[in-house]
């Protein structure tokens, strides 16, 4: 197959600048997959733990996690207005108040229970919320979390109240997975560094083409270009 030079060129500076632009409030041209399979609140790294608690308390905390996470991501998220993190945010504690009042009424019961005093529960429940909400804190995966709390929100706006704790556990290992920081996944993030490629260039000395632009195979060999396989997907 015959490569005009010029034509090559300008296929390896539009190959440099990316193939396209992303659409308003996407970040990467193929983000990280991070969904995961439901929980109940009690698997590892899910949320803080909490010992002796009935079926009804994980699911309270499982649900409180979620609300303070999406807290987190009003907070975060405001850089993209496209995001409408607050707005999503603040419509779904409206439309889900009697829920989320419901969950933390009975963590608040748990933490009495769990301690001897009235003020040792209530220490216990505010160190809880303490860490919920840290554990949440985001920098090197910020456009992770913040487009994976986005489409959660979205659907929480859309969800019938009294079964908000069901999509905290459809989506709360994929909210989780999003705190790991994932780059673009369609073309590789360090050109030439990844296991298993390299970066390929064209030849485009002036020996290997005649005054037609054709490639010559005689002098030169076989073309190199476009390269063989396809691209790599990057890592973290």
């Amino acid at each position: 197959m015959k490569v005009v030079r010029t034509a090559l060129v300008a296929g390896v500076a539009f190959w440099g600048m990316g193939a396209a632009a992303p659409a308003s409030a996407q970040f990467f041209l193929q983000p990280y997959n991070f969904q995961g399979k439901p929980v109940q609140g009690d698997e590892p790294g899910i949320g803080q733990p909490l010992p002796g608690a009935t079926p009804a308390e994980l699911r309270a905390g499982l649900l409180w996690n979620m609300r303070a996470a999406l807290n987190v991501a009003a907070l975060q998220c405001q850089f993209e207005p496209m995001l409408t993190t607050v707005s999503n945010y603040n419509a779904t504690l409206k439309d889900h108040e009697a829920e989320l009042k419901g969950a933390f009424d009975t963590l608040g019961a748990y933490f009495k229970r769990q301690n001897k005093t009235v003020k040792a529960g209530q220490d216990a429940l505010d160190q809880y919320g303490t860490r919920t909400y840290a554990s949440f804190s985001s920098v090197s995966g910020q456009l992770g979390f913040c487009t994976t709390a986005a489409s959660i929100l979205h659907q929480a706006v859309f969800t019938p109240r009294g079964h908000l704790a069901e999509l905290a556990v459809d989506r709360m290992r994929e909210l989780r997975n999003s705190l790991v920081p994932y780059g673009e996944q369609r073309f590789p993030r360090y050109i030439g560094r990844e296991q298993h490629i390299a970066a390929t260039m064209p030849r485009l000395d002036a020996l290997c083409w005649n005054k037609k632009a054709e490639w010559v195979v005689k002098k030169c060999g076989v073309q190199n270009w476009p390269p063989a396989g396809a691209t790599a997907i990057a890592a973290r």
